[in-house]
């Protein structure tokens, strides 16, 4: 078996726009008769992702039907689990937005793209098709480094909006998701409650509230991914839940289940396989 994980920081002139390039391969043997499926709970992001061999099968939930994804898609902001059902051979290179970057790449209101995905190729047709026809006959995953990031240049040379003080407040929201006061957040993006409540819910997809409870959820997991032997209790009281009750109800409603039980979802991803696990 193989595998890749790389995470790294885009080109400095980039970062405005751009959090994190993920690369991730895995490549299993034909004797594994059953390929290991990634349960992905929801995170503050929006994405880029691209498929340069075998493609992703998505599912709603745990238990829904599996939707092919494209050769590069589209990600929304997700408040729901979904799973990540892998090919033999697989790799996805995935750009992780900043804060409203996304809508002000495209325009396209974000909250159009709220847990769901698209095809990429049907928002930025032939220009993102030769990028997908060029990471296909790369020798080596570091060559597909230069190829999306000269193709996130063209997009930001034609970026359909500006950024906004809201943006840095969902970046604010990202590093320090704990409980924070509608009306001051609305002041330092120099807003109205009301503009900024539309405002956000345009850029992101989803209301203040629900963002930094998502980004908070998704420290948790990777709090509790990194520190196996901590409890969930003290995973809770560390990240400013009230108690551990409010990380379940978190836990359920994004997950459909408990932080025990999603744990043994997560067990069967294709990094554990590896010996990794996210952090």
């Amino acid at each position: 078996m193989v595998a890749i994980f790389d995470y790294r920081l885009p080109s400095p002139p980039l970062r405005e726009y751009v959090r994190l390039l993920q690369i991730v391969g895995c490549e299993f043997p034909a004797t594994m008769p059953v390929l290991p499926v990634k349960a992905y709970w929801p995170r503050a992001e929006n994405c880029l992702s691209f498929f340069p061999k075998d493609p992703e099968k998505v599912a709603y939930g745990l238990d829904g039907n599996p939707i092919e994804s494209a050769r590069s898609r589209l990600y929304g902001q997700h408040t729901v689990v979904t799973n990540r059902h892998v090919g033999r051979d697989f790799m996805v290179f995935q750009v992780q937005f900043q804060p409203g970057a996304l809508f002000r790449l495209t325009g396209i209101p974000a909250h159009e793209l709220t847990n769901t995905f698209v095809d990429a190729e049907a928002v930025f047709s032939g220009e993102i098709r030769l990028v997908n026809e060029r990471l296909s006959y790369t020798r080596h995953y570091t060559e597909m480094v230069a190829i999306v990031e000269d193709f996130l240049f063209y997009l930001i040379g034609r970026a359909r909006k500006q950024l906004r003080p809201i943006d840095r407040v969902g970046q604010f929201l990202l590093q320090h998701p704990g409980t924070v006061r509608l009306d001051w957040l609305a002041d330092q993006a120099c807003l109205s409650q009301r503009q900024f409540y539309r405002q956000f819910l345009e850029r992101e997809g989803i209301s203040p509230k629900v963002y930094a409870r998502i980004a908070r959820f998704e420290q948790a997991m990777k709090l509790k991914n990194a520190q196996p032997a901590k409890d969930w209790l003290s995973v809770a009281l560390e990240l400013g839940y009230y108690d551990y009750q409010h990380l379940v109800r978190d836990f359920k409603e994004f997950t459909y289940l408990t932080p025990n039980e999603f744990l043994q979802q997560d067990a069967h991803a294709p990094e554990r396989t590896f010996g990794r696990a996210e952090t």
